[in-house]
């Protein structure tokens, strides 16, 4: 058992030729929608790149489903991805974009809290176990690799259950964002004490017309955009490079989520026509939570110069990702996707105002009264932590 970790620990080294130090060079590096002059802000960057959350192979958690894997080393990596850029979406979300991360000190309790969203235990909302259960509705059985479009479908679902964070997570399909069907989903109703909030905003039509203007104002629920991408055949077709990378240069970025076949990494910007990115392929031990309810984040962080590697060897299925905290940060997304994506002859992506006519009807995701995937819906994170998804996903395996 151990060799087989050892292999999977030393995949690293594939890539050794990308770990290399950053060139000596004028041009400007993009992380996340902020620019770094390499030549003079070097240690900012380093330090840019370090504050992500960073999400490995683990070892030695509590077997997913009470008798499955207790590693995810050698298919876990597309799911240790879709945490990432779903953490930065949540550190955007709590903390903000320019909130650094530093070793050793101490940090706001939002921090904490979203780090425990992911650790490796059954009764943490975006687990390692809650991922590979729910891919069991997606057609993944546990322990199978996944794609970048079934972790996006799958953090869409497990976002339902997640009151916390309160996420509108909305995933593309036919390479179309629909402006309309986003509008409809994260529209919210902030209301007076006698009507629930955050219900959508069709549905609270008639019973507010009475109550006149004071009784609610319209909010908006935070959003995820994930942009699921065919960017080729068997490779990356170098016409969508350019668009590629300015997705990168977008405030609103977070990232991509792609690789190799059965090798997946977070893109979190790029370098000339390098992509920059981080390595899931580390084995580590599972990190609990201490006795005084913190989480030990030495190993969440990634301390190493991060791995480059050049944008015509990516596998041409990707996921694009996009955090909007309210509205005007949407409508400034969608005007960048105007002016700098649609303006290619052969667009990456379509972004149109209505839903097509020959699409069924939108209708927003909510929470399922009753489960048909491998793992057992949950109507809160509090209740996540006394419902045991173990005996239930042993229950639908018979």
């Amino acid at each position: 058992m151990e060799s087989v970790l050892s292999k999977y620990e030393n995949q690293i080294t594939i890539f050794a030729d990308y770990l290399e130090e950053f060139p000596d060079t004028d041009e400007l590096v993009w992380i996340l929608g902020k620019q770094h002059l390499l030549k003079t802000e070097k240690s900012k960057l380093l330090s840019d790149i370090s504050a992500r959350l960073w999400f490995t192979y683990r070892r030695k958690f509590s077997p997913i489903g009470g008798t499955g894997p207790s590693s995810d080393a050698g298919w876990g990596c597309m799911l240790r991805c879709g945490q990432m850029m779903l953490a930065q979406a949540l550190i955007c979300r709590h903390l903000g974009r320019d909130w650094k991360w530093e070793k050793q000190k101490e940090q706001p309790k939002e921090y904490q809290q979203i780090l425990q969203c992911f650790l490796d235990r059954k009764d943490c909302c975006y687990s390692i176990h809650q991922m590979a259960q729910m891919g069991v509705g997606e057609g993944k059985s546990i322990g199978e690799w996944f794609g970048p479009n079934t972790v996006a479908q799958v953090l869409k679902k497990l976002a339902l259950f997640d009151e916390w964070n309160s996420l509108a997570v909305y995933v593309s399909m036919d390479n179309t964002v629909v402006i309309e069907d986003i509008k409809k989903m994260c529209r919210t109703l902030s209301l007076s004490a006698d009507i629930p909030a955050e219900r959508p905003l069709e549905s609270l039509t008639a019973s507010t017309q009475s109550k006149g203007p004071s009784a609610c104002c319209t909010a908006w629920k935070p959003l995820l955009l994930i942009v699921p991408l065919r960017l080729g055949i068997n490779q990356i077709n170098p016409v969508y490079v350019d668009a590629f990378k300015e997705c990168f240069k977008m405030p609103q970025s977070l990232g991509a989520l792609g690789g190799k076949p059965n090798n997946a990494y977070y893109f979190i910007g790029f370098l000339g026509d390098e992509l920059i990115f981080l390595d899931p392929h580390t084995t580590q031990t599972f990190v609990d939570t201490e006795e005084n309810g913190t989480v030990d984040d030495q190993t969440f962080h990634c301390l190493q110069p991060p791995q480059r590697m050049n944008i015509l060897n990516l596998d041409p299925s990707v996921a694009l990702g996009f955090f909007c905290k309210e509205e005007k940060d949407f409508d400034s997304w969608c005007s960048l996707v105007q002016k700098e994506i649609l303006k290619e002859n052969l667009r990456m992506f379509e972004l149109v105002q209505k839903h097509p006519s020959h699409w069924p009807p939108f209708v927003p995701p909510a929470k399922p009264e009753v489960t048909t995937t491998g793992a057992e819906f949950i109507d809160s994170t509090e209740q996540l932590e006394e419902f045991d998804l173990e005996e239930d996903f042993e229950i639908l395996s018979i």
